[in-house]
């Protein structure tokens, strides 16, 4: 029975302990006023910017300027092979769409030619193989004549004709050849996509 008792007091006893706190916990905040409270109050801080007296807008111009990806491939890829053509990335491109033909197409016989102009006749700046057969060599002032040249040769004589792709191409360019220099130059031309 004792134990009966001490379990009877303390759900009793405990319930009013709880009851008397709250009260006493009541009172003191009534006490102080409706405004005190138990937390910590953090005052409101003020955020500031640095903005312009007046408003300026209208003297304010943006610019989005495009550039041409194609560049920056041929370029890369000249770079990779340590290419004297490496500074005429922007000619290749240029030239390619004055005549309507594939941008890649250049650098790609380029490569097959003469491995991007590294194995060319002396002072020919003729890195394509353009005219140049048993004794004869034609000759270019320099890089960009030669791009531009072989570029509107593609053109108009090869594309005019429906000759687009390297192995049509290759029925004129070097006629000779078993098939592996339009194998050659589609490989080139795969790699600069």
């Amino acid at each position: 029975m004792n134990k009966l008792s001490l379990v009877f007091s303390y759900f009793i006893i405990t319930p009013a302990i709880i009851f008397l706190a709250l009260i006493f916990t009541l009172f003191i905040d009534y006490q102080h006023g409706p405004k005190a409270t138990t937390f910590p109050v953090t005052p409101q801080s003020t955020a500031y910017a640095a903005l312009p007296a007046t408003d300026n807008s209208d003297n304010i111009q943006t610019s989005i300027a495009t550039a041409d990806g194609r560049v920056e491939i041929i370029r890369e890829f000249l770079a990779q092979y340590n290419s004297p053509l490496e500074p005429y990335a922007s000619d290749i491109v240029a030239a390619s769409d004055a005549y309507k033909i594939d941008y890649r197409l250049i650098p790609a016989i380029a490569m097959q030619e003469s491995h991007l102009c590294k194995i060319i006749p002396v002072d020919s700046y003729n890195c394509y193989g353009y005219g140049i057969y048993t004794g004869h060599v034609t000759r270019f002032p320099d890089y960009p004549t030669g791009i531009w040249q072989v570029a509107k040769t593609l053109g108009t004589k090869y594309k005019d004709d429906g000759l687009t792709t390297p192995t049509e191409i290759m029925t004129h360019w070097t006629p000779s050849s078993n098939g592996s220099w339009a194998h050659g130059v589609q490989t080139f031309m795969d790699k600069l996509q």
